[in-house]
């Protein structure tokens, strides 16, 4: 029994000022002629050296991996979580939740600040409940100067953290502060743990801004 012969199909040149039908000869052939493949060169050549420098990246990206310690993945994860409620309290118009001003009024006093006037803020520190600094309820939009504990735009008579605590209590109420406040569970995350945290907030951080643009 003879063996079937593929037949080579028809493609169009690569080179885009020649579009010429033709069958390859070889496999991969994806000019028509030795004059097309002389123009296309170049083009081949751009893309090889996009992809060895794509490929180098994610080699870096790699081993810099490797050389990150349990901390660093802790902090990375922390950030994620924090840009994405950062961005969240700022995209439905939250103000600082310690001195209780709204954003146009904190921007207009301290938007000279770098990076911004605005963070995400623990109510509860990471340094006295670090069980708690990955978790999102803990964390709110404060303005700069009262993340830094600055006693000038605290509220009339409370100090910072006082302050956020009456926020937070107008905000979700006194029974869902408390609650916060008497969680002392353990968050043993492993580094997957924590990878995979820091990947699902920069997603949603991702989706909330461009659902914003």
């Amino acid at each position: 029994m003879l063996a079937s012969v593929k037949v080579r199909k028809a493609k169009v040149c690569r080179v885009a000022s020649c579009g010429t039908e033709f069958v390859p000869q070889r496999l991969g052939q994806a000019v028509c002629s030795p004059a097309c493949a002389i123009k296309d060169a170049p083009v081949n050549r751009d893309k090889a050296h996009k992809a060895l420098a794509e490929i180098g990246r994610k080699e870096i990206k790699v081993r810099k991996e490797k050389l990150k310690s349990r901390g660093e993945f802790v902090q990375d994860a922390e950030k994620a979580v924090r840009d994405y409620r950062r961005t969240y309290e700022l995209s439905v118009g939250s103000g600082c939740i310690s001195c209780g001003k709204g954003q146009a009024e904190i921007q207009a006093a301290q938007g000279w600040k770098t990076g911004g006037c605005f963070d995400g803020g623990h109510f509860l520190g990471k340094g006295a409940r670090p069980e708690l600094r990955m978790v999102p309820e803990n964390i709110w939009l404060q303005c700069k100067g009262c993340n830094a504990g600055s006693f000038k735009y605290a509220r009339k008579g409370l100090t910072v953290s006082q302050g956020f605590r009456a926020g937070l209590i107008d905000r979700i109420g006194l029974e869902a502060v408390e609650t916060l406040e008497a969680d002392h569970e353990p968050r043993k995350h492993t580094i997957d743990d924590l990878k995979a945290i820091a990947a699902d907030y920069r997603a949603k951080t991702r989706e909330l801004q461009r659902a914003q643009a």
